[in-house]
């Protein structure tokens, strides 16, 4: 941490430079802004190192490197480029890694392209999302923030505004607007007259950001007319209530005459019987119209031919860039004191309407109107969404926008396969394999899935959970009968769903049950368990009242009931008959008793290591006193543990469990200025391993491709190297 900024990256994986913004605007504030070489030192001192290094919030936009976060250009002084960068090599070099603990130019910058897979270098800022009370610029400083406030604002938050002097104007009509607070920043005050005055001055003012006015406050004056003077032979009288010659003279003489001839205005007292217009009426000074100003965004350029805006004046209007001109061009004088034609105005050039892309948000302020000159729009998109094109367009003095429309891609996740013996069903909202999408897992008939039932493809694009397979449904290990052989077949596994068994007896034996079974669906075998029977002769002896006989088991084996019985007068014996496990024949006082039922000693039943086989004797029974099992493991595979195991009379089998090991070679790295992918499927770097090596542009690949974890614990091929 450096003042208030907190640093953080990616230790997930790896990501497109989309990817990586994506990934810091979802779970923190955004890819990482240098501003310092404090802040490059501490970067470089505190990040692990990185093969492949990491993104910074750097890309050309427009031919123009910029900082993402703050859409402002990339200043001279600002660079930290390696030695020779950017070279923008093929042409496609547009995003910016940054050297972390790299042997030369470490904590310099190098141009990359975009789709190239890296760390994302996050931060969270000090910033909050409504900084400086909106009126100003949140800009990030070493420990805390400032505001740069826009014009018109000010104070430590931009909280206070500008305030200008309170307007009172006398004889002019005031209607005034106050965004702000009275007489305040952007404050605008409409002035007017009343009948026969008219303004002189601008119609309406602005409190700028400097605390002064747009222009000085106008003022109302009676409409003059022209100046009047006693005619030839003739005289004139006249009152002026505002002043000499304005609106309201009148003559003084019935016989008063105004004729305009060519502009001039001619008055007098005449007698048309004696005198003629010519003779009675004498020029004036020429009629004037009122003085025009130019439209606001506009320029005005006038010709005087008898006076400023008078009789013969003609005034041409034009706009500003990015402004038309509504109305007529030009205006005209005329001998009735008025222009020809309406007063234009200057609009603003007007840029088609814009919408927010699908699945994303648009941000866009107005100088002159919606979506007209000189507005901006900002796009984004949603959480899962990046943004493909240009993140702004402005409305130019054309009328057209600056890029091309952009649009929101979800984020796209690797494509899923089905697992072996197994069925893929998936929903995608924003298309294949996208943010959003589910996929549930199934297996087929006799397995059962090992791993999650559905992932979904989360923001960051990658999946949640582990890859999930199908394991064929285990039925209980079989042995072959006492005195009789097994032979099975495994489709699946030993002793799994599809499993077959046949059963045989040694000669002189009879199978007694079914010649097969098979490992169904649920787990369990068909039929019941089979078994070998001998075919001997009777052995008979008297047994007669007061005959005894006691019972002992052999070692291992152990007497279940009375140790001895006794022939009674009725011709019966004392207690239940006594049993051990299997048969045999007990010995009491020379007397042979036959048909005695034992019962052996049990051990728990062993289940085969996984990748291995295990092969199993039976004196006594399944699992029972004196069953040895022998134990080996598959091709690449090392069996850790006692290679048999005994079950003895206490009813425990000697030594531990045992299991397969997977045979292991030599950790590989990824070559100077290359990659490393592996695919491992019993381990890191063990039997099966395979390893694909790529160099980065620029260089080539001396060697083998691809490498092989071998049995012996050797890889296939020396690793390769990537030569400039």
């Amino acid at each position: 941490e450096v003042g208030a900024w907190t640093y953080h990256y990616s230790d997930q994986g790896d990501y497109t430079w989309e990817q990586a913004r994506n990934y810091c605007q979802t779970f923190f504030t955004d890819l990482v802004a240098i501003q310092n070489k404090q802040e490059i030192e501490y970067l470089n001192k505190s990040l692990p190192y990185h093969a492949r290094y990491y993104w910074i919030g750097i890309r050309k936009l427009g031919g123009i490197w910029t900082w993402v976060g703050t859409r402002k250009a990339l200043t001279k002084e600002a660079e930290n480029w390696a030695l020779g960068e950017p070279n923008n090599r093929r042409s496609n070099q547009d995003c910016v890694e940054i050297y972390i603990q790299r042997p030369q130019q470490s904590g310099k910058w190098n141009d990359e392209p975009c789709n190239r897979k890296k760390k994302a270098l996050c931060y969270q800022a000090s910033c909050q999302p409504f900084p400086c009370s909106q009126r100003g610029e949140c800009v990030e400083t070493i420990g805390s923030y400032r505001c740069e406030c826009y014009p018109g604002f000010h104070g430590p938050e931009c909280a206070e505004v500008v305030q200008c002097a309170k307007l009172e104007p006398k004889g002019v009509h005031m209607n005034c607007s106050h965004p702000y607070g009275d007489f305040s920043y952007n404050s605008t005050c409409e002035f007017g007259c009343q009948e026969g005055f008219e303004r002189q001055g601008m119609g309406i003012l602005r409190c700028l950001p400097s605390q002064e006015w747009s222009a000085n406050i106008p003022i109302c004056t009676a409409i003059k007319c022209p100046l009047l003077a006693g005619p030839k032979r003739g005289w004139v009288n006249c009152s002026h209530p505002h002043s000499m010659f304005t609106s309201g003279d009148s003559l003084g003489n019935q016989n008063a005459c105004k004729i305009a001839v060519k502009g001039k205005t001619y008055l007098g007292k005449f007698n048309l019987s004696i005198y003629t217009i010519s003779e009675i009426c004498s020029p004036i000074a020429a009629i004037t119209c009122p003085v025009l100003s130019a439209p606001e965004q506009g320029e005005l350029n006038c010709s005087h031919l008898h006076g400023d805006f008078a009789f013969g004046s003609t005034c041409a209007f034009s706009c500003q860039m990015g402004f038309a001109l509504v109305g007529p061009e030009s205006r005209e004088c005329t001998a009735t004191g008025k222009w020809t034609g309406d007063a234009p105005r200057c609009e603003a050039v007007v840029c088609p309407v814009l919408s927010a892309p699908d699945q994303g948000e648009m941000h866009c302020s107005h100088l002159h109107g919606n979506f007209t000159f000189g507005s901006t729009c900002a796009f984004s998109c949603q959480k899962g969404f990046a943004l493909m094109g240009p993140e702004s367009h402005e409305c130019t003095a054309t009328g057209t926008w600056t890029g091309d429309i952009p649009h929101c891609e979800a984020i796209a996740c690797p494509v899923l396969r089905a697992p072996d013996q197994g069925d893929l069903n998936c929903s995608h909202l924003h298309g294949d394999f996208t943010f959003g999408s589910v996929c549930a897992f199934s297996c087929h008939k006799g397995f059962v899935l090992m791993g999650p039932e559905s992932r979904e493809c989360a923001v960051t694009g990658t999946w949640t959970e582990d890859t999930p397979h199908c394991e064929a449904i285990t039925c209980p290990v079989l042995s072959a009968p006492d005195q009789g052989e097994l032979n099975c077949s495994h489709l699946h596994g030993g002793f799994t769903f599809g499993s077959t068994c046949a059963f045989s007896c040694h000669k002189g034996f009879v199978l007694m049950g079914p010649e097969s079974r098979e490992c169904t669906v649920t787990g369990t075998w068909t039929e019941d368990t089979p078994h070998c029977e001998g075919r001997a002769a009777a052995t008979t002896q008297d047994f007669t009242f007061g005959s005894t006989c006691a019972f002992s088991c052999q070692m291992g084996f152990a007497l279940m009931g009375s140790d001895s019985r006794e022939c009674t007068a009725t011709g019966t014996w004392t207690g239940d008959a006594p049993r051990c496990e299997g048969r045999a024949a007990a010995t009491a006082q020379g007397v042979i008793c036959l048909g005695v039922t034992l019962r052996s000693i049990k051990c728990s039943a062993l289940t085969i290591p996984k990748m291995g086989q295990a092969a199993c004797s039976h004196l006594h029974g399944d699992f029972a006193f004196g069953s040895t099992c022998a134990f080996s493991c598959h091709k690449g595979f090392v069996l850790m543990g006692p290679e048999s195991r005994e079950c003895t009379a206490t009813g425990t089998w000697t030594g531990g469990p045992t299991h397969c090991k997977a045979i292991s070679c030599p950790v590989l790295a990824p070559p100077s200025r290359g990659q490393l992918s592996c695919s491992h499927v019993h381990g890191n770097f063990t039997y099966n391993s395979t390893c694909t090596f790529s160099c980065e542009e620029g260089f080539v690949r001396m060697g083998a491709e691809m490498l092989q974890c071998e049995a012996t614990g050797n890889w296939t091929r020396e690793p390769p190297v990537c030569a400039g």
